[in-house]
């Protein structure tokens, strides 16, 4: 093997493992949708939830594709802010 095709398979490898990780965040991003949503969340932070979901499908990101982190990044935000606003008390108005 030359070093141009060692180069190809160690950056094809890191890809596969930085889409892993961002398909794993996905993952995590829907399951803590369904909570909230059983748990009667306002629509705001659904919003940042298909946001996020919009802004990994899309195919123009801030970063090359091959490089995730900014995937990873806006859902992470995105996990981080539906977590709070499920950590929220329930509006007492409403009930």
């Amino acid at each position: 093997m030359d070093s141009t095709t060692t180069l190809l398979v160690i950056g094809a490898v890191v890809a596969a493992a930085l889409l892993a990780v961002a398909l794993g965040l996905l993952v995590r991003l829907v399951r803590a949708r369904r909570t909230l949503l059983r748990a009667g969340l306002p629509t705001g932070p659904r919003w940042v939830f298909w946001g996020a979901v919009a802004y990994l499908l899309l195919p123009t990101d801030l970063l090359p594709d091959p490089v995730y982190l900014d995937d990873i990044a806006v859902l992470l935000l995105a996990l981080r802010s539906l977590r709070a606003a499920r950590a929220l008390p329930p509006d007492p108005i409403e009930r």
